[in-house]
């Protein structure tokens, strides 16, 4: 039921927490701890500075009006609040005097001194997240909220790719009004050389931190069932991959419905889904096609004959209160999957910008970088830098249009002048010089003297092998670790048509106000210009 024992392991844990307004991380006393138990998690006093005076009317209905934040540790699975917010406005800057205010004319209502401000309120400890109705249970609707809808899917791709049908995920719980309930990430491809359990979305990515910037809730598939429960709940889901793609007869929701106990009865989407109707080289749904699906109208016209499921032989209409659709991945508005490299592709604008590493992630990452440059861990801060992603590997089986398979990819000349462009446009706009010895590069390519090339160039290696990555963190660090380490340069060059170049792009776009640039491939002279 919960998968191949072989290649999954039930190791799993994960965070979720309620919308509160954003903070400046740097500056507040917000905790956030990872999905590993080290410490309860607190939103503490969100009070922003002395005001001058207060009425005190004004004081008691900001007091009717406040809410309560909670965040769940995994080692006493718990949400916990200290305090309540209590400004009345945005504090002066600091530093700027302002005039007194003349309350001369409203004599009866007195003014609130700030010796007979109250005390912070105690901690209040909450035992689940507030979109459910309380800890994990053996069966998930016995936890899901009467007054909630929710709207989940599934991952099939790589590790990249299973990132971004996460993040269209995120933006189909925006767009329709729902809770997301995001899973794990399951081995893939990239592991393919050992066997690894799956890791919590929140073990990678700062939930917390999330939920604040973007405005969008969502909860783990372990904060809503217990991942050890032997229930396989029924669930009825719509089937999206045969609506938009001619080539397979079934849905395409990978390992995950297994690995969380799910017996799924499938309803195949109405063809309207697909951005290019009766176009065999496009496999892309659109967004607001597909949330047409979450109400009733065209829920109710679109249904069909459902399919038997494989454990129980139930024939289940797509559920109205648990949303589920296959695979998102391919989910797009106009452009299909070149959206992502868009300005105005909003799954990004509204979601990936604010999906930033966890703090441990970020510490390993900087740990990293120290290594490669040859600098000690206690030296302060990483140095400005520039990364470069070289993809090869499988994109080999794309050189079609190159004479010589020799000349498909772009030969390391190319990929230093955009380097240099990038450390020209970092000094132009920044004002900063990053040396040719502040230069990283990742990559999956296996030829050593490729990789000799590289070191002649000043450029550093991120050789995972040496740096014993794997045997210190586990398998899935190499992968996340060269995301992590990508996304937090002043620099980026990226490989054309990858999907892991493109999110990095982004992140150093949007996250450090960037340089970036993108080596073109496929054949001899690709990106001249």
């Amino acid at each position: 039921m919960k998968g191949d024992p072989s290649s999954l392991s039930h190791n799993r844990s994960q965070s979720s927490v309620p919308l509160l307004p954003y903070a400046d991380r740097a500056n507040s006393s917000l905790s956030t701890m990872n999905s590993k138990g080290k410490g309860p998690l607190t939103f503490l006093d969100a009070w922003s500075g002395r005001r001058r005076f207060f009425t005190l009317c004004a004081f008691l209905s900001l007091l009717s009006l406040v809410s309560l934040a909670a965040y769940k540790t995994t080692t006493s699975s718990r949400f916990v609040v200290s305090d309540i917010e209590r400004t009345l406005g945005p504090p002066a800057p600091t530093g700027v005097e302002h005039s007194p205010v003349d309350l001369s004319n409203t004599p009866s209502i007195p003014t609130v001194h700030e010796d007979e401000i109250p005390e912070p309120l105690p901690e209040i400890a909450l035992p689940h997240s507030p979109w459910l109705n309380g800890p994990p249970t053996q069966s998930f609707r016995d936890n899901l909220r009467n007054d909630t809808k929710y709207v989940t899917s599934f991952i099939s791709a790589g590790w990249n790719n299973d990132v971004m049908t996460y993040m269209n995920l995120l933006y189909m719980g925006k767009i329709t009004d729902r809770v997301p309930i995001v899973a794990t990430f399951t081995p893939s491809h990239i592991l393919q050389d050992g066997v690894a359990p799956p890791i919590a979305f929140g073990e990678v990515f700062d939930v917390p931190r999330f939920i604040q910037g973007s405005g969008i809730p969502m909860v783990e598939w372990d904060d809503v069932k217990d991942p050890d429960s032997p229930v396989v709940d029924d669930l009825g889901c719509w089937n999206i991959w045969q609506a938009v793609q001619y080539n397979e007869p079934s849905p395409r929701p990978g390992a995950l419905p297994d690995w969380i106990g799910l017996d799924i009865s499938w309803t195949k989407a109405p063809d309207w889904v697909k951005l290019i109707p009766n176009y065999e080289h496009d496999k892309c749904s659109t967004f607001y096609t597909m949330a047409r699906l979450a109400y009733a109208d065209d829920r109710d016209n679109s249904l069909g004959t459902p399919t038997e499921s494989p454990i129980h032989h139930a024939t289940l209409d797509p559920d109205e209160q648990l949303l589920c659709y296959d695979f998102l991945f391919y989910a797009c508005t106009l452009a299909g999957t070149n959206e992502w490299e868009m300005d105005y592709a909003p799954q990004w604008r509204f979601v990936g910008r604010h999906l930033h590493w966890t703090s441990r992630i970020e510490s390993i990452a900087a740990s990293y970088v120290k290594r490669v440059f040859g600098l000690p861990a206690d030296e302060g801060a990483v140095p400005p830098y520039i990364t470069i992603h070289v993809r090869h590997g499988d994109f080999g089986n794309w050189c079609w249009e190159a004479e010589d398979p020799r000349d498909c990819f772009a030969p390391l000349s190319v990929i230093a002048r955009r380097v240099q462009e990038v450390q020209d446009e970092i000094r132009r706009k920044k004002g900063i010089v990053i040396p040719m010895n502040r230069v990283i590069v990742t990559s999956d390519e296996k030829d050593e003297n490729w990789w000799n090339a590289v070191s002649l160039l000043g450029w550093a290696r991120m050789d995972h092998s040496a740096l014993q990555t794997v045997e210190n963190y586990g398998l899935w660090f190499p992968v996340v670790l060269d995301a992590a380490i990508q996304s937090n340069g002043l620099g980026f060059v990226g490989t054309d048509r990858s999907t892991f170049s493109v999110l990095s792009k982004r992140r150093v776009q949007d996250w450090h106000n960037g340089a970036t640039r993108m080596v073109k491939w496929g054949k001899k002279g690709a990106d001249d210009h």
